[in-house]
C-alpha cells in the first residue's frame, strides 16, 4: 500500500499541464450549440410548431402531430452534428442521472429514422432503480416521458432528452415530475396573487442560481486512497500543518491544472446551454466553486445535474478527480450547494426584487412575507428536503449553516416588517394614501446592498432571492426545489382565499392584503433570526421558540411522514400518499447502505492496512531499542514511543472489532428505519471518531515512508 501511494506520487510529479485551447475567445460564438433550444426550434420548425412546443410547460400537451415534426427536426439537426444514438435521459430516486441508448438505425429499412413516438415515450426497465416498494423486482415495466420544458442536448455523441420517469401504474420513480408538478403549482398560485396587483399577469416562473462547491485532487493520488474511491470521502486523515488558517485560498490564484480544466469544462458547459458565470478558488485548499446566472428553476436542476457529469468527464481528461461529497476532508470546509430562488413574472417582474416605490414594495412585501411564512409553517419539511447520510458530516460545522432551520432577512428588512406590523391597523379615509398612513413611504429605499449576507442562515434573503444554503453539493437539487416551490405555493393560496374572503365582506383590497400580511408578520416571527447560528446560545433561543433541532438523517425523514407534510403532497397533487412512503423508504434505506460502506471501508483499511503497518513499524522500533540497549545508550524515548503505539493499535484493533459485532446486530433488524437509526447512533457517533482517532495518531508516529495512505497534505496542496 505504501509503495502505490509514491507511484502515485511520482506519476504526480510526472505531470504536465494539459493545455485547452478555447475554440473562440467570444462565448457567444459557441453558447448553446449543442443544445436544442428556443433559437434552433426557432430556425428549425415551423412557426405553429414552434409556439406550441415552447408554451406546453404551461398546461398544455404535445399532439402527436407536434411530436412528430420536433423529432424530424431534432433528428436533422443531430444527425448534422455527427449524431447516431439518443437516449431519454432521466433522473431515477439514485440521485444520479441514467440513460439508455438507441440508434437511429433502422436496419429494416435501411435508413434513420426518428418517430415523435420515440421521441415523447420509452419503456427503460424499471427492476432495478429504487422504488421503495411501489414495484417488485419483477415488475420491470416502466416510462419515460419526454419534458417539453427542458432543452433536448447533445453530449458524446449522443442525443439526450430530458424526460420523466414514472411505474407502470403511474407513480414517480424520479426527481423531475414532482418538481415539475411544483413548480406549475406556484405558477398558478402566484398567478392569481399577482393578479391581485396586475391584471397583465399571465403566468409566474421560480427561478434558480445554483452555487456549486468541490473539491479537485490528482487522478493518481484518488485512486491511491480506497476511502475516497469507495466513500467518496476520506475516512481517515490527519491534519496538515497547513490547512485553511491562514485564509489564502480564498479567492487566491487558480492553480494552472486546475484552470486548465476549468476553461474546458466551462467551454462543454456553454456549448450546452447552460450559462456558468463564476469561478473562484474556495475557503478550503484544493476547493472550488462554480456559479450560473439563473434559470427556470426546472432548467436549471437539469443543468445542474448535467454539469457534474461534464465536470467528471473533463476532469478525467486533465489527470484530475472532482469529489462532491459534502465533506472529503475533516478539519477543512465541507462542500455546500447554495440555491438562489426567486420568482419571474411573464412581465418581466422579480417578485423578490424590493424597489424605491412603495406601491410596488407592497407586491414585493406580500411575496417576501409568504415565502417566510411558507418556511415557518414547513421548516421540518424543508429539513428533511436537504438530509442526507454526507450533509450529515457539513450541516452544524464551522461552514455549513446548522440544522435548525430559520430566516435571515437583514436589519433594513427586519425593520420595515416591524414597522408594518406596527402601523398596519388603520383606517383610511377616500383620497387617504395609504402607503403614507403605513409609513412605507418613508421607510429607506430598499436595495440589494442593504441586506447583509449571514452565513450561518440556512435560508437567508440576499437582496433579491432567497438563498438556501443548506443544500448539500452531492444532492440532486430537485428535490429541495420541489419542496421550496411547493411549500410557497401552498401559502400563496392560503393567502389568496384569506385576502378574498376579506375583500367579498366589502374590505379595501390593499387593507385585506396589510391585514392578512400582519398577521402572518406576527404568526412566523419565531422563524426570523439574525444573529450567529453557530453559537451554543442560538441552540438554546430555537428550542425556547419551539424549532427543531434535528441532527441526523434518520430522525429528520420522518418529516417527510408527518400528517403535515403528507397532507401538504396529497391536496397539492404533488406525491400520493404510496409514492411519499416510497421515497422515505429509499432515502432511509441509502443511508444504510451509505453507513455500511464507510464502515466497513474504515474496517478494511484498520484491520489491513494500517495495524500491520504499524505493527511492522514498531517491530523496527523494538529492534533499534534492543540495539541501543546493548550499547548502553537511554532509550527510553523508543519506548515511550513504542508503548504509544501500542495502545493505539490495541484501541484500534478493539474498536474496529466491536463495530463489526455491532454491525452484524443491526443489519438483523428487520425495521428499515429503526436500523438506520442504529447505524447513526451505534455505528457513526459511537465509532467513526474513535477509530479515526487511533488512526490519525498512528499517521504521526509511524515513519512517513512506510505510511500506507496518501496524506492530507499531498491531496490537497500539491497539483
Amino acid at each position: 500500500m505504501a509503495r502505490l501511494r509514491f507511484k502515485a506520487l511520482e506519476a504526480l510529479s510526472m505531470r504536465k499541464k494539459v493545455e485547452f485551447k478555447l475554440p473562440s475567445l467570444k462565448i457567444s460564438d459557441y453558447f448553446g450549440q449543442n443544445a436544442f433550444g428556443v433559437p434552433q426550434m426557432r430556425s428549425a420548425l415551423a412557426p405553429e410548431v414552434f409556439e406550441k412546443v415552447v408554451h406546453v410547460s404551461h398546461g398544455k400537451r404535445v399532439d402527436k402531430d407536434t411530436a412528430d415534426a420536433v423529432a424530424a427536426a431534432v433528428k436533422t439537426w443531430a444527425m448534422n452534428r455527427g449524431v447516431t444514438h439518443y437516449t431519454h435521459w432521466f433522473q431515477p430516486l439514485t440521485g444520479a442521472t441514467a440513460e439508455k441508448h438507441d440508434t437511429f438505425f433502422d436496419s429494416t429499412k435501411g435508413i434513420e429514422e426518428f418517430k415523435g413516438s420515440a421521441l415523447v415515450q420509452q419503456e427503460p426497465d424499471a427492476s432495478s432503480f429504487p422504488s421503495g416498494g411501489i414495484r417488485s423486482t419483477f415488475e420491470a415495466r416502466g416510462y419515460t416521458a419526454w419534458d417539453p420544458s427542458s432543452p433536448i442536448f447533445i453530449w458524446d455523441t449522443t442525443l439526450c432528452i430530458p424526460t420523466i420517469f414514472v411505474s407502470f401504474t403511474g407513480e414517480a420513480l424520479d426527481y423531475k415530475a414532482p418538481l415539475l408538478k411544483a413548480i406549475e403549482a406556484i405558477d398558478r398560485a402566484s398567478t392569481k396573487v399577482c393578479r391581485l396587483f396586475d391584471r397583465a399577469v399571465a403566468n409566474v416562473t421560480p427561478t434558480l442560481g445554483w452555487e456549486q462547491e468541490y473539491f479537485v485532487v490528482d487522478r493518481a493520488l484518488y485512486n491511491a486512497r480506497p476511502d475516497l474511491v469507495m466513500c467518496g470521502r476520506t475516512v481517515f486523515g490527519h491534519n496538515p500543518a497547513r490547512g485553511q488558517q491562514l485564509d489564502d485560498h480564498y479567492f487566491g490564484t487558480i492553480p494552472t491544472r486546475v484552470q486548465e480544466f476549468m476553461k474546458e469544462f466551462e467551454v462543454e458547459a456553454h456549448k450546452l446551454g447552460i450559462p456558468i458565470r463564476t469561478r473562484h478558488n474556495e475557503v478550503a485548499p484544493s476547493q472550488f466553486e462554480a456559479a450560473p446566472m439563473f434559470e427556470e428553476a426546472n432548467v436549471a436542476t437539469d443543468h445542474n445535474q448535467l454539469l457534474r457529469d461534464i465536470m467528471d468527464r473533463v476532469a478525467f481528461k486533465h489527470d484530475l478527480k472532482v469529489l462532491l461529497h459534502e465533506k472529503p476532508f475533516a478539519g477543512v470546509n465541507g462542500n455546500g450547494k447554495h440555491n438562489n430562488w426567486s420568482l419571474m413574472t411573464d412581465t418581466g417582474v422579480n417578485l423578490l426584487q424590493p424597489t424605491s416605490s412603495a406601491r410596488e414594495n407592497l407586491l414585493f412585501l406580500t411575496f417576501f412575507v409568504v415565502s417566510i411564512k411558507a418556511v415557518y409553517e414547513h421548516a421540518d419539511l424543508l429539513r428533511a428536503s436537504i438530509a442526507s447520510f454526507g450533509n450529515d458530516f457539513r450541516l452544524g460545522a464551522n461552514e455549513a449553516p446548522p440544522a435548525i432551520i430559520s430566516v435571515f432577512i437583514g436589519q433594513t428588512l427586519s425593520n420595515v416588517l416591524d414597522e408594518l406590523e406596527k402601523n398596519g391597523n388603520v383606517k383610511i379615509e377616500k383620497g387617504d394614501n395609504l402607503y403614507m398612513k403605513l409609513g412605507i413611504d418613508q421607510i429607506p429605499e430598499i436595495i440589494m446592498d442593504n441586506t447583509d449576507r449571514n452565513r450561518t442562515s440556512p435560508f437567508a434573503f440576499t437582496g433579491n432571492k432567497f438563498e438556501f444554503r443548506a443544500v448539500g453539493s452531492e444532492s440532486n437539487v430537485s428535490n429541495p426545489m420541489m419542496v421550496l416551490n411547493l411549500i410557497v405555493a401552498d401559502q400563496l393560496n392560503k393567502f389568496y382565499s384569506e385576502v378574498t374572503k376579506l375583500t367579498n365582506k366589502g374590505k379595501d383590497r390593499r387593507l385585506a392584503i396589510i391585514e392578512i400580511l400582519r398577521k402572518y408578520i406576527k404568526e412566523s416571527k419565531s422563524i426570523r433570526f439574525e444573529g450567529d447560528g453557530y453559537s451554543e446560545a442560538w441552540v438554546k433561543e430555537a428550542e425556547k421558540r419551539g424549532l427543531s433541532n434535528v441532527r441526523d438523517t434518520p430522525r429528520a425523514l420522518d418529516f417527510y411522514l408527518s400528517d403535515k407534510s403528507t397532507q401538504l403532497f396529497s391536496s397539492n397533487k404533488i406525491l400520493n400518499e404510496k409514492e411519499v412512503k416510497a421515497r422515505h423508504e429509499i432515502m432511509i434505506e441509502n443511508y444504510i447502505k451509505k453507513a455500511q460502506i464507510d464502515s466497513r471501508v474504515m474496517g478494511d483499511l484498520a484491520l489491513n492496512h494500517i495495524i500491520p503497518t504499524a505493527i511492522a513499524y514498531q517491530n523496527k522500533l523494538i529492534q533499534n531499542a534492543k540495539g541501543l540497549k546493548e550499547l548502553g545508550v537511554d532509550n527510553k524515548e523508543i519506548i515511550s514511543y513504542i508503548e504509544e503505539i501500542s495502545q493505539h493499535i490495541s484501541a484500534l484493533r478493539k474498536n474496529v472489532n466491536e463495530m463489526i459485532e455491532e454491525r452484524k446486530k443491526i443489519n438483523k433488524i428487520d425495521d428499515s428505519r429503526k436500523r438506520a437509526i442504529a447505524y447513526c447512533d451505534d455505528i457513526r457517533h459511537k465509532y467513526f471518531d474513535k477509530i479515526r482517532y487511533s488512526v490519525d495518531k498512528l499517521e504521526l508516529f509511524i515513519d512517513d515512508e512506510d505510511w500506507p495512505l496518501v496524506k492530507y497534505r499531498e491531496l490537497l496542496f500539491l497539483k
